[in-house]
């Protein structure tokens, strides 16, 4: 490239210099004109003029390599979501909240908190499938205690209704699936991910607080929920949900947009519904919940 430059200016001042002797300012002029329009240099001057930088592919944090920064953002969000869960077994052995106010703590925090960690990993697959470790380890953790093989009191006591180490198969089984399916296969840029995650950590887990707190009028077609947790369960659905969109969007992995704003509304009200039947309770909100998310879902995004 330094020789095309130098031949290049060698070439415009003998140009000049040929001319000089022989013609008028204005026929110089002319003739380097016609020159400088030529193709060749043309191409030259696009050659040096600034281009662009391509985007990256994937968007890493930690490291311009993709398997270092992953491999931090795995450290620092198991992490995270360890370190909440050390919280809540704490107050459950300390007997600082209710152990269904407890349970439901966990229920909200912890998947929520694993969301906004997201943004740390990379972009790509590999990002999403390094997030989805995380509650795939807990999986493992919930079959192996709900099957009696590992003892963890701490555990049972603080995901549990009744203290029983079987009730780990069922809804924080459900769970932790939900999260790790959420990340592996939908992943960040999908509105399907925030509204499953979502309406089962916010909107499940506050209609159970609200219902036990303000549940005076219950549902004519299901007297164990009440107007007041189904309305809680739609509304704090469908704010988590606007809230991770808007995490999201101010980082550039989505945008926002009023149809979205409209989906998260009609998938909230219909996961409310779902969870208000009594077959929901019968089978488990951490398995109908999302699932109904993911069914509508696909439907309005």
């Amino acid at each position: 490239m330094a020789s095309v430059a130098l031949s290049l200016v060698k070439h415009v001042r003998q140009q000049f210099t040929m001319h000089s002797s022989k013609t008028s300012k204005r026929r110089r002029y002319g003739t380097c004109i016609r020159f400088l329009m030529k193709k060749d240099c043309f191409s030259f001057i696009q050659l040096l003029s600034p281009t662009p930088r391509r985007r990256r592919r994937f968007r890493t944090m930690f490291s311009d390599s993709l398997l270092v920064s992953d491999l931090i953002a795995e450290g620092v969000s198991g992490g995270v979501a360890l370190s909440l869960l050390k919280l809540w077994e704490h107050t459950a052995r300390r007997g600082v909240f209710d152990q269904k106010l407890n349970r439901k703590l966990v229920h909200i925090t912890v998947g929520l908190a694993f969301m906004l960690c997201w943004l740390m990993f990379s972009s790509g697959r590999q990002g999403a499938l390094f997030a989805a470790l995380i509650p795939a380890v807990n999986i493992i953790k919930m079959l192996l205690t709900g099957l009696g093989i590992l003892k963890d009191d701490a555990t049972v006591l603080s995901m549990t209704r009744y203290g029983d180490y079987r009730e780990l198969l069922k809804g924080p089984l459900y769970y932790a699936a939900t999260i790790t399916l959420a990340s592996a296969v939908y992943w960040r840029t999908s509105p399907i991910a925030i509204a499953a995650v979502c309406n089962m950590c916010a909107g499940d887990g506050m209609a159970d607080i609200v219902g036990r707190r303000f549940g005076g009028q219950k549902l004519p077609y299901n007297q164990n929920k009440s107007v007041n947790g189904s309305i809680a369960m739609a509304s704090f659905g469908f704010l988590a949900s606007l809230g991770i969109m808007m995490y999201y969007a101010s980082f550039g992995f989505m945008e926002e947009s009023a149809k979205l704003v409209i989906g998260f509304l009609v998938v909230s009200v219909a996961t409310a519904l779902v969870e208000s039947h009594p077959l929901s309770t019968e089978l488990d909100d951490n398995l109908t919940v999302p699932l109904t998310a993911v069914l509508v879902g696909s439907f309005v995004f």
